[in-house]
């Protein structure tokens, strides 16, 4: 049942997105969590590193209960059979980002095209936490693909991952986790010990997930044996044990380079490049990683008719 509700909340967010009306009149579910975070964030985040670190773990544990126990009470509730698939798929809808990331990307791919650098950079800067300012056509390009290979993994095949698995429980539980660590989960000095446990727990979750995106990026590649020696030989020298996996997949089916030094607000980054020696990426490689993810989503929707018809 849970692999049909999946693709029952897939379809609904790409058709659908998360409507504005109703964001406006009840929010969204990531936002109550955002501020179920912010508040322990201000209340509990002080005193020395080791308080600091314990008091994490605690928020962390406060969050995702906050997320799991009423999602098992409502998963409790529904019926069986493909009614309790639907009502499922209904309630995982707003924990998938699909049509939101690729509406995201899009948006910074029109004017970078269009050569307007400064609406590029305004768009990019929605997605990614580095220093538009300092940003040139290449390093738009790198950061909006960057963030759709990274995001696929985080916002559409993780969540679809721990609901196929683990049911409404399981993608409330991830959304509430990955919540975590954007919000604290970042080494700076006010959350490397307060946002540790966040960190690490977000980690552990998005092992499989990260590793699978890179492949069905690799499986929807119009060459996949280049896109897997970029994973292969790449992946593990990105900074994230997971993030490395899709990016790199990514930058060997477009043949293109991407990660590199990238400059945030506060500190500068000399990361690694990823398929170093292929060319920077241009407007036109935003559409194509648009295009390579949507084909990797219908492989990912594919394998879960798959699953749902032989459990």
């Amino acid at each position: 049942m849970f692999a049909g509700a999946m693709i029952v909340g897939l379809a609904l967010d790409a058709c659908l997105g998360w409507p504005d009306a109703l964001f406006a009149r009840i929010g969204h579910p990531v936002t109550w969590l955002g501020r179920l975070i912010a508040t322990l964030d201000s209340r509990w985040n002080h005193g020395s590193p080791g308080r600091r670190k314990l008091a994490g773990a605690a928020c962390a544990v406060v969050v995702v209960s906050a997320a799991v126990l009423p999602a098992t009470g409502i998963a409790a509730l529904l019926p069986g059979g493909w009614p309790g698939t639907v009502l499922t798929g209904l309630f995982a809808w707003p924990l998938i980002a699909l049509r939101s990331l690729r509406d995201h990307v899009a948006a910074v791919a029109a004017p970078l095209g269009a050569g307007h650098l400064d609406g590029a950079r305004r768009a990019v800067a929605r997605i990614v936490g580095r220093d538009p300012a300092k940003l040139d056509t290449a390093g738009i390009a790198r950061a909006a693909i960057e963030s759709l290979a990274e995001n696929a993994s985080d916002g559409i095949v993780a969540p679809a991952f721990w609901g196929a698995l683990l049911g409404l429980p399981g993608i409330a539980g991830y959304k509430a986790i990955n919540t975590l660590d954007s919000m604290i989960g970042h080494r700076t000095p006010r959350h490397d010990d307060f946002g540790w446990a966040s960190a690490r727990i977000d980690d552990l979750v998005n092992l499989i997930p990260a590793r699978l995106t890179g492949l069905l990026f690799a499986l929807a590649a119009p060459a996949p044996g280049r896109s897997f020696a970029a994973m292969r030989r790449d992946a593990r020298r990105h900074r994230s044990p997971n993030a490395g996996w899709p990016e790199a997949a990514m930058a060997g089916a477009l043949g293109i380079r991407l990660s590199g030094p990238r400059v945030y607000a506060d500190r500068v980054a000399d990361e690694p490049w990823l398929n170093a020696g292929a060319p920077d990426p241009k407007a036109g490689d935003i559409r194509a990683a648009l295009r390579l993810a949507g084909r990797a989503s219908v492989l990912m929707i594919v394998g879960l008719i798959g699953i749902a018809a032989f459990t």
